[in-house]
């Protein structure tokens, strides 16, 4: 385990190898301070840099931690091949100035929430931040990790910021350094067609039913002859996450997806 902590955008970073030695460093910060955390899970690309530069925007002191959690992957997904980037990702947080925690929670076997749950809510526990900032891509962990937050009064604010995305629109993830080239050609498909439900949206004005959105984003992806699985469709509530039979534009929605493109499972989602 190690852990870094930035009081300032200039600041050296300072590494702790242990639990203890973060909780010691935590707990000598004054406690007027604001803190900002940002969890990932390593192999740093701009959607999580985003999050740490707002996060230093708003904060006194910022951690970032990195901790690949094996609940989030799917039974065939090949956890050693995740990238680990460890030396790359320290030098993009130095950058931004931005302090981070590699915390040795060890491999979580439960459904993928509860092991999310139990893993935020033990770094929530370490580094006590007043804010803590997430991407809208996982919507359906962030609405998890409020409910958390919710239930467990934990003082701190969830932040959700904006997708980032590639120029082509696909959203920015760890895992599309495994796409091959004519993969990577192929994966905007994800984005166009959660676009298509929008548009589908605009077009029939009023109210439109779940299943013909669905409909929409499962026939645009199933064009591709690359998407080798679309595993799921939803529209739901945008705070609850519970599924909708239809949506109206004053209610709004997230209609979010996961399919394969090869052999990479992608996940995405947008505000209808």
């Amino acid at each position: 385990m190690s852990a870094v902590i930035a009081r300032s955008s200039t600041s050296k970073l300072v590494c702790h190898t242990t639990k203890e030695s973060l909780r010691l460093a935590r707990r000598a910060l004054d406690s007027r301070l604001s803190i900002g955390f940002v969890p990932t899970m390593g192999a740093l690309h701009e959607g999580h840099l985003a999050l740490v530069r707002e996060a230093r925007a708003q904060n006194d002191v910022v951690f970032a931690s990195i901790f690949v959690n094996p609940t989030q992957f799917a039974p065939n997904e090949d956890l050693d091949k995740y990238p680990r980037t460890l030396e790359r990702d320290i030098q993009s947080l130095e950058e931004v100035g931005v302090g981070f925690d590699d915390l040795p929670e060890g491999r979580v076997r439960p459904g993928h929430f509860r092991g999310v749950a139990t893993v935020v809510t033990k770094l929530f526990n370490l580094v006590q931040p007043t804010n803590a900032y997430f991407g809208q891509k996982d919507a359906a962990q962030c609405v998890l990790i409020r409910r958390i937050v919710d239930d467990l009064d934990m003082p701190v604010q969830i932040v959700v910021q904006e997708t980032v995305r590639e120029v082509d629109g696909l959203a920015m993830s760890s895992r599309n350094a495994y796409l091959t080239k004519d993969e990577r050609k192929a994966a905007p498909v994800v984005y166009q067609s959660l676009c298509r439900a929008k548009q589908l949206m605009e077009q029939r004005g009023d109210c439109v039913s779940s299943t013909e959105l669905i409909a929409a984003v499962t026939d645009f992806l199933r064009s591709e002859p690359l998407v080798s699985q679309v595993q799921y469709v939803a529209v739901d509530d945008k705070e609850t996450m519970l599924p909708l039979d239809e949506v109206s534009k004053e209610q709004g929605a997230i209609i979010s997806l996961a399919c394969k493109v090869g052999s990479v499972r992608l996940i995405d989602n947008i505000i209808l």
